[in-house]
C-alpha cells in the first residue's frame, strides 16, 4: 500500500508542483492512513470501505486533534483517493460524503462513574422493588442497553453463566452484548429472592414485573429510574438513554476502540458511534471541574 502512497507523492511533485514543505505534509498523512489501514487488516486500497475511513476520521477525532488539523488531513484523504480513482486502482471512492468531525454543539448529558455510583449505592435493597431497579440501572449502565431492550428481555434472553445477553434492538436484529460480574449478580438475586413475588398468569417469560406482575411501559420505567434519580440527589436532566451514553463514553475514555463500542451499543454504521470520541473529552473536563483542588471555589469566591 505504500508504493501507492509513493505514486502519489510523485504526482504531486511533478505533475502539480507542490512546494516541499506540502509533500511533507501529504507523506505524513497518507502513510499514517496506509499504516491505520493495514492495521485493520487491509492490504489493497481496492478494499478500503466506507465505514473504515470513517473509523479513520473518527480516530483523529478521539487523539484530541484540533479541527483544523483533522480537516488538513480530510483534505489530504480526499485527494490521495482521488489520484486513487483517477489511476483506476480504485473503481470507488470511500472517503466520498465524508466530512470533517464537527465539536457537536449539543452533546448528549452523561454522568460520571461517582455519579453513576451514587444512584446504584442509594437503591436500598431491604424495600421491595430494590433488587429489581438496582438489577435494571446495572444492565443499563453495565451493558448500554436501550430501555425497550430491558422491557423486552425474558428469562430466555439470560446466558449469565458465559457473561452474556441476547438482546432485539432496532429493526428487529438481534446482539449478544456482554454482562458484568456486578450486574449479572444483580439479576440472579432479582430472579430469586424478588421477582417470585411479582409472578401472576400473565406474568410469562418476562423478566423485570411491575408490581402488577407485567412488562413495564416505556413510561412506567423511566418514571421508575427517574425517581432513583432524584433520591440520589442527581439534578442533571437524565433519562433511561442517559446510562447507555455514560456507558458508551466511559468505555471510550477507557482506551475500547470504536468498533468495539459500535458491535456492543448495535449501532449500523460507526459514524454514529463517533459522537462518544467528544463525549470522551466533554467528561474528562467534566471530571476536572468536579475534583480538582484548584476548581474548587471557597465560600470566598476564589480558587
Amino acid at each position: 500500500m505504500m508504493e501507492e502512497v509513493g505514486l502519489f507523492l510523485n504526482y504531486l511533485a511533478l505533475e502539480k508542483n507542490l512546494r516541499e514543505k506540502s509533500i511533507i505534509a501529504y507523506r505524513h498523512d497518507t502513510e499514517q492512513l496506509a499504516q491505520f489501514m493495514q492495521q485493520l487488516g487491509f492490504k489493497r486500497w481496492s478494499e478500503i470501505t466506507r465505514s473504515a475511513v470513517v473509523e479513520y476520521v473518527a480516530t483523529q477525532s478521539q487523539l484530541g486533534l484540533a479541527p483544523s488539523s483533522i480537516a488538513r488531513r480530510m483534505s489530504s484523504l480526499r485527494g490521495f483517493f482521488r489520484f486513487l480513482l483517477r489511476e483506476r486502482i480504485i473503481t470507488g471512492n470511500p472517503a466520498a460524503h465524508i466530512q470533517s468531525p464537527r465539536l457537536f454543539r449539543n452533546l448528549p448529558v452523561i454522568l460520571t462513574v461517582r455519579e453513576i455510583d451514587r444512584i446504584l449505592t442509594k437503591i436500598s435493597l431491604k424495600l421491595q422493588g430494590g433488587l429489581r431497579d438496582r438489577a435494571i440501572l446495572e444492565l443499563l449502565y453495565g451493558s448500554g442497553l436501550r430501555l425497550s431492550e430491558v422491557i423486552n428481555l425474558k428469562g430466555s434472553n439470560l446466558y449469565l453463566e458465559v457473561g452474556h445477553l441476547r438482546v432485539m434492538g432496532k429493526g428487529g436484529k438481534e446482539r449478544l452484548v456482554p454482562v458484568g460480574e456486578e450486574a449479572s449478580d444483580y439479576v440472579k438475586r432479582y430472579l430469586e429472592e424478588e421477582r417470585p413475588k411479582y409472578v401472576c398468569d400473565d406474568s410469562h417469560d418476562v423478566l423485570f414485573l411491575n408490581r402488577f406482575g407485567k412488562s413495564f411501559s416505556s413510561v412506567g420505567m423511566s418514571k421508575l429510574i427517574r425517581k432513583r434519580v432524584l433520591a440520589a440527589g442527581i439534578r442533571k436532566s437524565v433519562t433511561p438513554h442517559t446510562f447507555r451514553h455514560s456507558f458508551a463514553s466511559h468505555l471510550v475514555d477507557g482506551g475500547a476502540s470504536l468498533r468495539a463500542v459500535q458491535e456492543m451499543l448495535g449501532h449500523a454504521d460507526i459514524s454514529t458511534t463517533q459522537i462518544y470520541t467528544q463525549l470522551d473529552r466533554s467528561y474528562l473536563k467534566s471530571v476536572h471541574r468536579e475534583c480538582h483542588p484548584r476548581e474548587r471555589k471557597t465560600s470566598g469566591g476564589r480558587h
